[in-house]
């Protein structure tokens, strides 16, 4: 069996990076007028949700960091679904392609927001010498 990888074990953070990785492809199609202004913000958006999921992760000891940290990763996430209709109504994207973007990023949202109703799953279970104290 193979060594955790910890936070990329995560399935949310599988999602958002593919989706990231999809938007990442999907951009380099952009007109270059928008290369510092709707390509970087959605390319920053999408990744900044993977950025926060393994923040998150890293500090879950303390439950209202983790907590934090994945409620910025769902604000991020909820830009990206916002440039993402901006793309649309520019005519950079289909329909077809922007419905197909945005289930997968709602998808993401509802595991983070999962995430932050049960935050208990998440967070490192007690080792036996802290039951002691």
């Amino acid at each position: 069996m193979g060594k955790s990888k910890g936070y990329r074990d995560l399935i949310v953070y599988q999602k958002a990076f593919a989706l990231a990785m999809k938007l990442f492809h999907i951009t380099k199609k952009f007109p270059k007028e928008e290369k510092y202004a709707l390509v970087d913000q959605i390319r920053r958006s999408s990744r900044s949700v993977c950025s926060c999921i393994a923040e998150a992760y890293r500090k879950r000891k303390y439950q209202a960091y983790f907590v934090n940290k994945i409620s910025d990763a769902d604000g991020e996430n909820s830009e990206t679904i916002v440039w993402l209709e901006f793309s649309l109504a520019c005519d950079y994207i289909v329909t077809e392609e922007a419905q197909e973007l945005e289930l997968l990023a709602e998808e993401v949202g509802r595991m983070l927001n999962s995430m932050i109703e049960s935050p208990e799953k998440f967070l490192p279970k007690e080792s036996k010498l802290e039951k002691q104290i």
